[in-house]
C-alpha cells in the first residue's frame, strides 16, 4: 500500500485529497492539526506519534523530525542497503509527501519560522526519483488525477514538483532573511551584505520590450507589503492586455503623480514625463498636462491622483492614449473610457515605497537606495542677486520634483505649476536644454 505524508498549514483542500487518495488504496500518515482535520472528516489517518512513539515536543517545535519519518522520505528504492535499513528499523517508505509551510511573510516572527515543514519538503525533493512533493493546494487535484490513471506520479511530475518545492522553500529563506534585515538589523546598513530575491511569475506578457523578446511580470513574495503591492491590487476595468512597456511606463507614470499633493496629472512616454501640471481640479490638471506637450502626450500613459471626472474623461477619450491611471472614475467616466476598445483603464492603490533599485550587470547587479524625492529649502542656496519670490519657490519645487522623474540630463521649464519644457536624456545640458526650450513653444523666453 502506498504511504502519503500530510502535513499543512493551510488546509485549503486538504480533506478533499485526503479522502480521494484513501480510495485510492493509499495509507495517510499526517500531525498534529492536520490529522485532525482529516479524521474529523471521517478519513482514516495515523498520527506521526504513533509511527515515531515520540509525541509532539517543546511546544509543537518538534514533530516529525524523526529517522523514521525522514528515513522514510529519503531512502533510495534502488539502493539495497536503503531498504535493508528501512526492514531493520521498521520504516514504511512515504511515496508522497504534501506539506506546506507557515505563512512566514504575511505575519514574520520566530514562531513562524517552520523546521520540520521545510525539511520533509527539502527531503522528498532530493529524493524526487523515488518520492513526489507536493507545496500548492493548486497542484492536488492533477496529482490525484495522475495517480489515479497511473498508479504513481510520473518521473516529468515528481521532477517538476521538486523544481516547485525547492523554490517554495528558497522564497521561505528569503522572506525569513528580508525579515531579519528590516527588524533586527542593529548596525543601521542600508544595503545589507547579501540580497535574496524572491519572484513569482504572474503574468505573461505578450512580448518584451521589443517584439523578438520574451516578457512577463513577476511579484516578490518575501514580505506582505511586497505581496500586497498596488500592481497586486490594481484592476483593470477595460482595454487590452497590458505590454511590457505599457507596465514599465504605467510604473513610472503612478509613482510620479503621487509626488504630489494637489490634484496632479502626468503623462508619460517612455518612462519619462512629457507632461506634468498641478490645479485646483483634476480636469485642470489633465487640460495643463496635455498642452504641456500634445504631440508626445500621442500614445502615452496618463495617471491622475484623484477619481476621473465625466469632464476629464471627455477630454481624454479624444486624444490616443495607451494607459489611463486613476484612484477611481466617477460616474459616467468609467463607461466613457471603457467605450474605447484600445484603452487600458486601470484603477490602483496608492504605492508604496520601494526599498532598493536594481540594475543587473554580467555576474551581478548594481544596487542603490531608492529616490526618495526630497524637498527641503532650507538646504538649498541661492547664488544669485535676484531671490525667488514665495510662486516662483513653488514653482522650483515643482519642477525639482519633475526633474528627478527625468533621466539624465534632465531639464525642466515650470510656472505655475505646469512642466511646460522638458528636455529628457540627452549627452549634454545644453541639447537637454534645447529641447525643453522648443517644447516649451516661447514659454521658456524671458524668465
Amino acid at each position: 500500500m502506498p504511504n502519503a505524508l500530510v502535513s499543512v498549514y493551510d488546509k485549503t483542500g486538504v480533506v478533499d485529497l485526503a479522502r480521494e487518495l484513501h480510495e485510492l488504496g493509499w495509507s495517510l500518515l499526517s500531525s498534529g492539526g492536520t490529522a485532525a482535520v482529516i479524521g474529523d472528516a471521517g478519513v482514516p489517518v495515523t498520527d506521526v506519534a504513533e509511527i515515531t512513539g515520540v509525541p509532539a515536543i517543546l511546544g509543537h517545535r518538534v514533530v516529525t523530525l524523526h529517522p523514521k519519518v525522514h528515513g522514510g522520505i529519503l531512502a533510495d528504492r534502488s539502493d539495497a542497503t536503503h531498504q535493508a535499513d528501512l526492514a531493520e528499523y521498521g520504516i514504511d517508505p512515504i511515496d508522497v509527501v504534501i506539506v506546506n509551510l507557515y505563512p512566514f511573510s504575511t505575519a514574520p516572527g520566530v514562531e513562524l519560522i517552520d523546521i520540520g515543514g521545510p525539511a520533509m519538503v527539502r527531503a522528498a525533493a532530493k529524493n524526487f526519483a523515488d518520492v513526489g512533493v507536493v507545496v500548492n493546494p493548486d497542484d492536488y487535484q492533477s496529482v490525484v488525477d495522475e495517480i489515479r490513471q497511473h498508479g504513481a506520479l510520473q518521473q516529468s511530475t515528481r521532477i517538476r514538483l521538486a523544481r516547485d518545492a525547492f523554490a517554495h522553500t528558497a522564497a521561505y529563506d528569503a522572506a525569513i532573511v528580508r525579515w531579519f534585515d528590516e527588524v533586527h538589523d542593529e548596525g543601521g546598513d542600508e544595503l545589507p551584505p547579501t540580497l535574496h530575491l524572491a519572484l513569482e511569475r504572474v503574468e505573461t506578457l505578450r512580448y518584451g520590450e521589443n517584439p523578438h523578446q520574451i516578457g512577463a511580470r513577476y511579484r516578490d513574495f518575501t514580505s506582505a507589503s511586497a505581496q500586497s503591492g498596488w500592481w497586486e491590487t490594481s484592476v483593470q476595468h477595460g482595454g487590452k492586455a497590458m505590454s511590457y512597456l505599457n507596465v514599465y511606463d504605467t510604473e513610472a507614470a503612478w509613482r510620479l503623480v503621487h509626488q504630489f499633493g494637489d490634484p496632479t496629472s502626468v503623462v508619460i512616454k517612455h518612462a519619462n514625463p512629457c507632461g506634468v501640471a498641478s490645479a485646483q481640479t483634476i480636469d485642470e490638471a489633465y487640460h495643463l498636462a496635455h498642452n504641456c506637450d500634445p504631440v508626445s502626450a500621442f500614445g502615452g500613459i496618463v495617471a491622475v491622483n484623484r477619481p476621473v471626472t465625466q469632464t476629464m474623461a471627455e477630454s481624454l477619450a479624444p486624444v490616443f492614449t495607451e494607459v489611463v491611471i486613476a484612484p477611481s472614475y466617477e460616474e459616467g467616466a468609467l463607461e466613457a473610457l471603457t467605450a474605447k476598445a484600445n484603452l487600458r483603464v486601470l484603477s490602483a492603490e496608492r504605492p508604496d515605497g520601494r526599498r532598493f533599485d536594481l540594475r543587473p550587470i554580467d555576474g551581478g547587479m548594481l544596487v542603490q537606495t531608492t529616490d526618495d524625492v526630497s524637498v527641503d529649502i532650507e538646504n538649498w542656496s541661492v547664488v544669485t542677486d535676484a531671490k525667488p519670490t514665495d510662486e516662483q519657490w513653488d514653482d522650483i519645487k515643482f519642477a525639482w520634483q519633475v526633474c528627478a522623474a527625468v533621466s539624465s540630463n534632465a531639464i525642466v521649464y515650470a510656472k505655475d505649476r505646469q512642466a511646460f519644457g522638458i528636455g529628457a536624456g540627452q549627452q549634454n545640458r545644453l541639447d537637454s536644454s534645447r529641447i525643453a526650450a522648443e517644447r516649451s513653444a516661447g514659454r521658456a523666453e524671458g524668465g
